[in-house]
């Protein structure tokens, strides 16, 4: 009865400050989700658009990335340069980012601005120039982008070397910036080819919060977004299953590092997945904060790491969940290792206490919690739930999954998905002299 009343404690506050939303569909399939806050005078005004590096063909790679980059360069009614300005000059701010599953862009403006944003996000989906100027400037910034944060980034590479070996038939296998030989390779009509499947309304998620009235914001989506033709081509969806690993698969990178790394890359589920949740909460044991696992055990204890953690990465299909750890000056990757192994050996072998579970319990909260502290991070969040999960009100569920699973679920996922002979192990190591 008391561990019942826990719970129930635990659950409540998952449901004490509901996020409230309304959500439509335009005709032309467009979904529309809209959240009224008033606590500040701003808005969010966010497209999500279901394509990522996953939706690519294999011998294009990088074009969702690609057009992250090439859809700020303006439209039919927008002169070249032009898009952010607008968004200063209204004292706003606006980015996007691309995954391996969706690509999202968005603008935090004041809230008499709500009209320039939704303007702004029509035109990029219905005019936006696509054209030799832009996509050969683009190319060059791109190719900046991959020369600063991974060929000449310290361990900059480590998603893509593990992934590439992690997945050998699936699209994750190759990573979210791509191949810089396929943007060379592309012609203008690759381009205007992926633009118009994959950057139409029946592909997006529009997702406005802040300081909104939900009837007027409802006119003004009607005005800029009603009349913009649904898409008519076949969207990509990778059905291709990975298969397990079959064993481990060990290699050494050598990097303009000082210092030795290890990466230990485990297949684990979709997100979403009941399974998934018990991932999540193990990685969060073994390094979320100073006193995880990891960091009390390879770097304040043993001395052995400079840093040391593990992260899982939500998917729309199977992922990954990577482990590292950066040697301190003269430890070897060898002992480094058998110490990140042991503390993983432990959660398989051994329940964590009810007391270490309720912290965690508590992060994992404060966690959920904080990653709607902000309209954009709410209009994200929305846009994500119903993307991927049709279900827009997991904004204010899905703690409850997190908070259902149990210490016997943990140390389960720890045996089922941690499992040190189907894994990739990679040593991270300097590169001789000669060649730095």
């Amino acid at each position: 009865m008391l561990a019942g009343m826990l719970l129930l404690s635990r659950a409540l506050p998952a449901q004490m400050n509901p996020i409230e939303f309304v959500e439509y569909d335009l005709d032309n399939g467009l979904h529309v989700i809209l959240h009224e806050d008033h606590s500040t005078p701003i808005v969010a005004v966010s497209v999500m658009y279901h394509v990522g590096s996953k939706n690519e063909n294999p011998n294009r790679t990088g074009f969702a990335h690609f057009f992250e980059h090439l859809l700020f360069e303006g439209s039919e009614n927008i002169a070249r340069g032009e898009f952010d300005k607008y968004i200063q000059n209204a004292g706003g701010t606006n980015n996007a980012n691309t995954w391996y599953d969706r690509t999202f862009y968005y603008e935090i403006l004041p809230s008499n601005y709500l009209a320039l944003g939704l303007w702004l996000e029509s035109e990029r989906m219905l005019h936006a120039r696509v054209d030799s100027i832009g996509i050969e400037t683009q190319r060059q910034v791109v190719k900046e982008e991959r020369r600063q944060r991974i060929d000449n980034q310290p361990y900059g590479s480590i998603l893509e070397e593990s992934f590439k070996r992690a997945y050998k038939v699936h699209p994750y296998r190759w990573p979210v910036i791509g191949s810089m030989e396929h943007l060379d390779a592309a012609t203008e009509e690759d381009y205007v080819n992926f633009y118009h499947t994959f950057y139409v309304p029946n592909n997006a998620v529009l997702s406005i919060a802040g300081d909104i009235n939900i009837e007027e914001a409802k006119k003004l989506v009607e005005k800029y977004f009603a009349t913009i033709p649904k898409g008519t081509r076949e969207i990509p969806r990778p059905t291709v299953v990975e298969p397990p690993l079959s064993g481990e698969i060990r290699d050494t990178v050598y990097d303009n590092i000082q210092l030795p790394a290890v990466i230990e890359t485990y297949r684990i589920p979709a997100q979403g997945t009941p399974d998934y949740y018990a991932v999540s909460m193990l990685s969060t044991l073994l390094s979320g904060g100073k006193s995880s696992r990891f960091t009390k055990a390879l770097v304040d204890e043993k001395q052995l790491a400079l840093f040391a953690g593990n992260f899982p990465l939500a998917l729309e299909d199977p992922g990954v969940s990577i482990s590292f750890a950066i040697a301190n000056m003269g430890v070897d990757p060898k002992v480094l290792e058998e110490a990140m192994d042991e503390e993983i050996r432990k959660v398989q072998n051994e329940l964590i206490s009810e007391h270490e579970f309720q912290k965690l319990r508590n992060q994992v909260e404060s966690d959920f919690v904080s990653q709607n502290s902000s309209v954009v991070g709410i209009a994200e969040t929305l846009a994500n739930y119903y993307l991927y999960y049709g279900d827009t009100n997991l904004i204010n569920t899905e703690l409850n999954r997190y908070l259902a699973v149990t210490r016997e679920d943990i140390r389960n996922a720890a045996r089922k998905y941690y499992t040190l002979d189907k894994r990739v192990v990679l040593y991270y190591l300097p590169k001789p002299q000669e060649e730095q």
